[in-house]
């Protein structure tokens, strides 16, 4: 949306001194992250490949195999093949699809195989010694396993046997001093697992590993049949930055708790450690303020693109529901911080509080709190920015202000408060009084204890930002080019930088851009990104060489952004923050590389990336199937049939994750069209089966597919069957299931 008189420009990009959001309606999104679901590829060739032979998954990405076709002995494939990939040399070393990428994995013979009478055992430091925190990490780690092995996994404190997974907090002599915060080793061998490391964050850490180690079956909420093994291997790892963060926007469409918690379930298992909410913006307000009800009985009852509130009815969160998913972060090791944007973006604090003449904690005039653009202000629920501002000499601008940091700031226990300080034209507030705005407000923080954040604008002229404050650089621009002197402004004032370049952790930014159409449809903007930003773009760049004068030195952090403009719901959240952010979490994890486009980093990564998908769609998280992405099929033999009087079984045999592969209106399974699937009943018959699920959208991966048939027995006995499974160009999978006629 254009403002009068004004250019439109993309949101948080420097354009004069007036900036604006330019939306482009109509980019199909990525579904969202509960149990890892997918997104709709353009695939133009879906067909459906028999294949029997054990000899075509020799190199496919582990998670893509679950099992071998019948045999005499009717053995499966140790499931360690879905956590580790055959090289195209049969005598090389497998490589681990972990997601972010270990700083050192090797990797031995065998496997480790998960049974069920195996414990969690907390082990303490010395015979005797307390263990409350191995437990904690321990009924983590065992909370995580539950609901896909159905197994009792009972968690103790004492000595491991064989068969156990060991929990220990110390240092386990691989670990430099500096790396040891969040730093853990994992040991699995073919009859025990251990994770130890100096620090509670590093083992849950390690757990988040562990976890990557076995079959992506694991993310399943209801049991499913297994075998849970894992590759034998040592893993030392640690990350290469303190902060790897995400945003979520809920001002401009409103979230509930139980929501972001959904979200932090999802982001904990890539090792994401901070959540940035955006609590107020010029459509929202989010948190209830003690002596100022109307912040939320007015600015909390929009949403952008609510037409007056007739379509969104808004929402906000008690300061006890606050706390409580600020505990909730906690418990997975990421530190959640407000964000409430001033002097700028806060149209709906001004809407609220502009006629509250009644209030006896405004002291002068509410009136004067306006320095926006219209007097009195007005409601614009459209994309558009720039409009707002408090004005920095009122008192009742401060009354408002202190209440909110104080508030907060007691509820959060976390170091960082961001104040936002982005895009305030010079036509409503002069750099004089920007800068002013900004140091009268930076010490309300700092006298709450907490550090200063702010997007790189607050380093601007005439600023004054505590020394160790946080500037958030989130322009476009790389190198020298304009734009990037905000990053070099922050690091002459001694500020910390957490790097967020809008092109390439913006997760509100369409995929895929032409002349004649967008990827997601319905979501997202391309503002930053003209062509689209897709997985290349939030993995081929380097943090701490990006721009000219900020080096690693100054930074300590990436972050991905997801503003809220276009997304109502998490889904549709999900959509758009995976698999982008998982292409983050491993530049903010893993040690440098040399990221581009061509390089073997990149091409290992892909690789890697597309072993999640299947552990995303068991997860029932959203996501986009990029098609960027060599996405694997991934096949999980169903529970045991059993036979009528007469012999016939009919009923599941297999699940099936295949990202990208929507089964248009199939019924039945057919290689010309979708999902091909073959079933060999272990009597030497063999039929088509059946292939059920639900079809990718615009905003949303395709479902995971049941896999049914019928058959009739001749003789009693126990049958040992298997599903041979295929689509498109994908490498064909196979499951093994048990049929009996007692």
């Amino acid at each position: 949306m254009q403002a009068a008189g004004s250019a439109a420009f993309g949101h948080r990009s420097k354009a004069g001194n007036m900036n604006h959001r330019l939306h482009l309606p109509g980019l199909p999104g990525l579904p969202g992250l509960p149990g890892l679901p997918g997104f709709p590829a353009k695939l133009t060739s879906l067909g459906v490949l028999c294949a029997a032979s054990a000899a075509l998954i020799i190199g496919i990405p582990a998670a893509a195999v679950v099992g071998l076709p019948a045999s005499t002995t009717a053995t499966r494939l140790p499931a360690s093949t879905t956590a580790a990939r055959l090289p195209a040399s049969t005598n090389a070393t497998p490589v681990l699809d972990i997601v972010p990428k270990p700083v050192s994995a090797t990797v031995g013979s065998g496997h480790f195989a998960l049974a069920r009478t195996a414990r969690i055992v907390a082990a303490p430091a010395a015979p005797g010694a307390p263990a409350a925190t191995e437990l904690s990490i321990a009924d983590d780690l065992a909370a995580y396993l539950r609901p896909a092995t159905g197994y009792p996994l009972p968690v103790l404190v004492g000595a491991p046997a064989p068969g156990d997974i060991t929990i220990r907090l110390g240092d386990p002599g691989t670990l430099k001093p500096a790396n040891q915060a969040e730093g853990y080793e994992l040991d699995t061998t073919t009859s025990s697992v251990t994770i130890e490391a100096p620090t509670s964050h590093g083992l849950y850490n390690g757990v988040q590993t562990f976890r990557q180690l076995l079959p992506p079956w694991i993310n399943s909420r209801t049991t499913a049949p297994g075998p849970w093994t894992t590759p034998v291997v040592t893993i030392t790892d640690y990350p290469r930055y303190e902060y790897r963060g995400v945003l979520l926007d809920i001002a401009r469409h409103y979230e509930p708790p139980q929501a972001v918690e959904q979200l932090i379930d999802q982001v904990a298992s890539y090792k994401i450690n901070q959540l940035h909410l955006h609590l107020s913006d010029d459509q929202g307000f989010r948190l209830a303020i003690t002596g100022f009800p109307r912040l939320t009985g007015i600015g909390s009852a929009g949403s952008v693109g609510t037409g007056g509130r007739s379509q969104d009815p808004g929402g906000f969160w008690t300061q006890a529901q606050y706390k409580a998913v600020v505990a909730y972060a906690a418990a997975h090791f990421i530190s959640l911080f407000p964000e409430v944007d001033s002097p700028g973006h806060n149209n709906a604090i001004i809407m609220s509080e502009y006629g509250d003449t009644g209030n006896p904690n405004l002291p002068a005039n509410p009136h004067g709190i306006n320095c926006g653009q219209f007097n009195p202000p007005q409601w614009d629920y459209t994309e558009d920015v720039g409009y707002s501002a408090m004005c920095p000499d009122s008192p009742d601008t401060w009354a408002i202000m202190t209440a909110i940091i104080d508030q907060l700031t007691a509820e959060t226990p976390g170091p960082y408060y961001d104040l936002g300080g982005d895009e305030v034209p010079t036509s409503l507030l002069t750099a004089q009084q920007y800068a002013q705005f900004i140091n009268t407000e930076a010490p309300l923080v700092t006298k709450q204890g907490k550090t200063v954040m702010g997007w790189a604008d607050i380093a601007g002229p005439g600023t004054t930002p505590p020394e160790g404050s946080v500037a958030e650089y989130w322009q476009p621009a790389a190198g020298s080019d304009p734009g990037t002197e905000t990053g070099r402004e922050a690091v002459a004032k001694n500020m910390k930088v957490i790097m967020a370049p809008a092109n390439h952790t913006y997760l509100d930014q369409k995929y895929i851009v032409t002349a004649t159409s967008s990827v997601p449809a319905s979501l997202g903007m391309n503002w930053a990104c003209a062509k689209g930003c897709d997985v290349d773009s939030a993995y081929n760049w380097d943090p701490g060489s990006l721009v000219t004068g900020v080096t690693d030195k100054n930074v300590i952090g990436v972050e991905g952004d997801m503003w809220g403009e276009t997304v109502a719901t998490m889904s549709d959240v999900d959509y758009m923050v995976f698999p982008r952010l998982l292409a983050l979490a491993e530049v903010a994890w893993s040690p440098a590389a040399q990221r581009t486009a061509s390089s073997p980093a990149y091409r290992d990564f892909l690789q890697r990336l597309a072993a999640q998908g299947a552990r995303l769609q068991a997860a029932d998280v959203n996501f986009y199937p990029s098609t960027e992405v060599p996405w694997q099929l991934a096949a999980e033999g169903a529970a045991p049939l059993t036979a009528s009087a007469s012999g016939h079984v009919a009923g599941t045999v297999a699940m099936l994750s295949a990202p990208g592969f929507p089964t248009s209106t199939l019924t039945m399974c057919d290689s010309s069209l979708g999902i091909g699937c073959t079933i060999d009943w272990g009597d030497g018959a063999t039929t088509t089966g059946d292939v059920t699920g639900v079809n990718a959208t615009d905003t949303r991966v395709n479902s995971l597919y049941t896999i049914s048939g019928q058959h009739t027995y001749a003789h009693p006995g126990t049958y040992h069957g298997v599903v041979t499974l295929s689509a498109g160009n994908a490498a064909p999978v196979t499951a093994d299931f048990t049929a009996t006629w007692p």
